[in-house]
């Protein structure tokens, strides 16, 4: 991976003011971009399980899909200059979100020059066990 491409997404995920409140960060190993949202109280919908909310699900699954989709199209030099816009995002809540780290990543299913279609998997402690998926289209910038 090059410098200008990891910049970029730092410059990206830097830029928006909502991953900076729920925490989130991104983590990549070559090509594989991994969601990272750590646990803080403040990310508790219902106390009495206590239960991660299901707008901090949601939009942890929907921020992973827009930053993927970047990801998986910049290049060397390349700057962001618009990101995509949700078309519609469709989760799946599988069971509820513990209260500890939560993890996702996106797979694109098709990216063209104005629409693509993302998949995206979020789980805690075993990726095979996923506590929420999605399914999104997006209108490309």
């Amino acid at each position: 991976m090059t410098d200008a491409r990891e910049d970029a997404l730092r410059g990206l995920t830097g830029g928006i003011p909502y991953l900076q409140f729920l925490g989130m960060r991104f983590e990549r190993s070559g090509d594989e971009l991994t969601a990272v949202l750590p646990f803080t109280p403040h990310l508790i919908g219902n106390p009495v399980i206590p239960a991660l909310h299901g707008g901090v699900t949601a939009a942890f699954l929907e921020v992973t899909a827009i930053v993927g989709l970047v990801w998986a199209g910049l290049g060397e030099g390349v700057q962001v200059s618009a990101l995509p816009k949700t078309i519609d995002l469709t989760v799946d809540y599988l069971r509820a979100g513990q209260p500890k780290d939560s993890f996702a990543r996106a797979r694109i299913n098709r990216s063209g020059r104005r629409y693509a279609s993302v998949q995206v998997e979020a789980w805690q402690d075993d990726p095979a066990r996923l506590f929420a998926q999605g399914n999104g289209h997006f209108l490309m910038p």
